[in-house]
């Protein structure tokens, strides 16, 4: 059986708490350790993922990751300035040198990070695993940050990956599979 690593994605404490703040913040903060507490029981490695750029500049504390997650010292993280976060970043030398071909997604920005990495993930041929309540985004001009949720966990479910359909789960049926 392949390894499986979880990929917290972005879930920074600017991105979640200040305003405009991340839709359902504290739920999905909640549903988020109650993930990684699930990849570590079964023996998952935890990615955290970290984005910097001009108006979140790494070392702010906007920039840091949220207090609330339950993460180790020793869990790596990967910091990364664009959407992808395989894009220039050693995200996916580390999943080869751990030999993970499982991932699975959670965290913010729905419509953004992690929906690119989804995508970019997928189509590398990694085996994804989108949870379905341990992510978030927020309100935007056009849609609010609960239906953006809505519709990107349809999306991933209905995507077309040739051979490798991503698939999108409550936190409670990955439960349920151990």
């Amino acid at each position: 059986m392949s390894a499986t690593a979880l990929l917290v994605i972005d879930f920074q404490y600017g991105l979640i708490e200040l305003e405009p703040r991340a839709t359902r913040g504290a739920e999905t903060l909640a549903s988020l350790n109650r993930l990684i507490a699930h990849a570590r029981a079964c023996g998952h490695r935890v990615l955290f993922i970290q984005h910097h750029e001009a108006d979140l500049p790494r070392g702010s504390a906007a920039w840091q990751l949220h207090p609330g997650l339950q993460r180790q010292p020793d869990d790596p993280v990967i910091e990364k300035t664009a959407a992808d976060s395989f894009l220039d970043t050693s995200l996916r030398q580390y999943l080869d040198s751990e030999e993970i071909e499982n991932l699975w997604v959670g965290g913010y920005a729905s419509d953004f990070c992690v929906d690119t990495t989804v995508r970019r993930a997928a189509s590398l041929g990694y085996a994804v695993t989108v949870v379905a309540d341990a992510h978030t985004s927020k309100d935007r001009p056009h849609a609010s940050g609960e239906t953006l949720v809505a519709h990107l966990n349809w999306l991933w479910a209905n995507l077309a990956v040739p051979g490798n359909a991503i698939r999108v789960l409550p936190l409670a049926a990955l439960q349920s599979e151990r």
